[in-house]
């Protein structure tokens, strides 16, 4: 039987995850997943990319979501409110990946924090109330500041065999947090299994296959350090992941087609296969 083995939520889209033993999925994902992004002074998105001590930053929402820990090795830790935008605020401009959107800015004391630990300046924004995106896919659904999708599933079987193939090669194997999953799948013995699943059940939730993780230059970004570690895994991915959209795959992207609670040992469900 296939069951959830980890759950980790990414408060700050491209900041350190955080593990829980359950957590509510809401219509944009685990509660708080990228609700929150670091910006440059053009309003456009920070990314491990460009910015990988981004992975260092520990980003903690408090238990009633009313404030924010910023934390990173050598500096204090900064604990503030968190402005929702439920008021008549001004909203800010930014933009990911070439796409407007408007968020809520938190203010001159998290823009000097995280402008002190990159090296750059920087503001931090929030997803406002108002945040009305669709997201496409197999299964259109909607998410904060994540890339596309809501919720990024990867099994434990296809990072093993992922990393039989990287040790044959005579290189270390990889952690998962290289891949920044939101829910780690046991149990299934064939990897890859989350590429074929078209609609499943988890908790007391369902979730809707929207299409495979492209995989980026994130992946090469050691979580541990904020260092660059590559070639692994884009090396060995493109010697048998490729995809005709370009790119190579690995994990899935799935929007939440019915929210409720889930928890790590909670049973993965398929109740639709898909045939590629």
């Amino acid at each position: 039987m296939a069951t959830v083995v980890e759950l980790i939520s990414y408060p700050v889209k491209g900041c350190a995850g955080i593990p829980a033993a359950e957590a509510e999925l809401t219509p944009a994902g685990l509660r708080h997943d990228r609700s929150f992004m670091v910006v440059g002074t053009d309003g456009v998105f920070r990314s491990q990319r460009k910015d990988p001590k981004l992975a260092v930053i520990r980003p903690e929402v408090s238990a009633d979501g009313t404030r924010l820990t910023l934390s990173a090795p050598g500096v204090d830790p900064l604990t503030f409110g968190i402005d929702p935008g439920t008021g008549t605020a001004d909203r800010a401009e930014v933009e990911m990946f070439g796409t407007p959107y408007r968020a809520v800015d938190q203010g001159a004391e998290a823009a000097g924090w995280l402008s002190e630990v990159l090296g750059a300046p920087s503001r931090l924004v929030r997803v406002p109330p108002e945040h009305g995106r669709v997201t496409d896919g197999l299964t259109p659904g909607t998410s904060g500041f994540a890339d596309s999708s809501a919720v990024h599933v990867l099994s434990r079987a296809s990072l093993d065999d992922l990393n039989a193939r990287i040790t044959a090669a005579g290189r270390a194997p990889l952690p998962m947090s290289r891949f920044r999953p939101n829910l780690v799948v046991d149990g299934w013995t064939e990897p890859g299994t989350e590429d074929r699943a078209r609609r499943l059940t988890v908790g007391g939730c369902a979730l809707g296959f929207t299409k495979l993780a492209v995989r980026c230059a994130v992946t090469l970004v050691d979580q541990r350090t904020g260092g660059k570690a590559g070639p692994e895994p884009l090396r060995t991915l493109a010697s048998y992941r490729r995809v005709p959209e370009g790119g190579v795959a690995f994990g899935s992207k799935f929007s939440v087609v019915k929210t409720g609670k889930v928890a790590v040992g909670d049973a993965f469900h398929v109740t639709d296969w898909g045939t590629d």
